[in-house]
């Protein structure tokens, strides 16, 4: 009987430390799952409220998108709180950028720059002559618009990168759209006030376009397109320049490839100049030369 009363006591001392056993995790659970959700409420961001944006208007809108496509800039940000004299003088600085740049300028740039404007002029007197020639105009008119150019954009202008005056693209695509309205050897007259017209308005809408800023027009034009264009452009320039190269007297209008090597196939019948020839082969060797040789690591 005693062997049985002490197994029974050895029994209920057993379920009793489980239960304590069981009774304790549960505590160490809770305790944990405390400590975990403190842990994660601490370590949570902090959510800040944000108000709602006052309502605007469509046209406030309008012009606020204006603002930010074309003057993002803010150009008149320079002029704010300033003085009526001084907003003469910035306004004079801003038309004529010499009036900023010139008081720190002196006999060393001048050295440069007319050593500069030497060797340009030396390219761009030949190079201008044949522009005018591709446009269907008389060399001076070639000249003239490389000289006035510059030095306008000397006095309101302030890159010293760009180049300004007359370039191979507009001068045959002026040339080739004229002829087909006016003959340039019969209506001479004609066609120079027809091209002193067009070039007059190709300014206002150039100044236009500066004016307003849209020279991000230029973004949706595609890569491909552009580089397209050009090569067709020197291709064409390449077939026009065939007539002073061969020496040929009666050389086609048009510039399509087809037709300028018809024209010159047919004028190999009558003889070409071999002078011309000679004289175009050896600059044309000599301009190739000199591209290759400054390549060269020893030069």
């Amino acid at each position: 009987m005693e062997a049985h009363m002490s197994l029974i006591k050895e029994n209920d001392f057993l379920v009793s430390s489980r239960m304590g056993h069981r009774t304790e995790s549960m505590d160490t659970k809770e305790i944990d799952v405390r400590s975990l959700s403190s842990s994660n409420h601490h370590t949570l961001p902090y959510v800040h409220k944000v108000g709602v944006p006052p309502k605007q208007n469509l046209w406030k809108e309008f012009s606020a998108t204006l603002k930010e496509t074309f003057f993002s800039d803010d150009p008149l940000r320079s002029f704010k709180d300033q003085s009526r004299s001084r907003k003469i003088v910035l306004g004079m600085q801003a038309v004529f950028p010499i009036l900023s740049w010139g008081r720190s300028y002196n006999l060393a740039k001048l050295k440069g720059d007319l050593i500069a404007g030497l060797t340009i002029a030396s390219l761009c007197i030949p190079q201008d002559i044949g522009y005018s020639k591709l446009a269907n105009l008389a060399p001076q008119y070639g000249l003239y618009s490389s000289f006035v150019p510059p030095l306008v954009y000397a006095f309101m202008g302030s890159s010293r990168d760009i180049a300004i005056g007359p370039v191979a693209v507009v001068s045959l695509l002026l040339g080739t759209l004229l002829q087909n309205e006016i003959d340039p050897i019969k209506n001479a007259v004609e066609y120079r006030r027809l091209a002193f017209t067009a070039t007059f308005f190709a300014g206002i809408t150039q100044a236009i376009l500066g004016i307003f800023r849209l020279g991000f027009l230029i973004d949706f034009l595609s890569h491909a397109a552009v580089v397209g264009f050009m090569g067709g452009a020197a291709i064409t320039i390449a077939l026009q320049q065939l007539k002073g190269f061969l020496g040929i007297k009666k050389f086609t209008k048009k510039t399509d490839i087809i037709s300028v090597m018809h024209s010159v196939w047919d004028s190999a019948q009558h003889g070409w100049n071999w002078q011309t020839i000679v004289i175009g082969a050896t600059f044309l060797g000599f301009l190739l030369f000199a591209k290759y040789i400054v390549r060269l690591p020893n030069f």
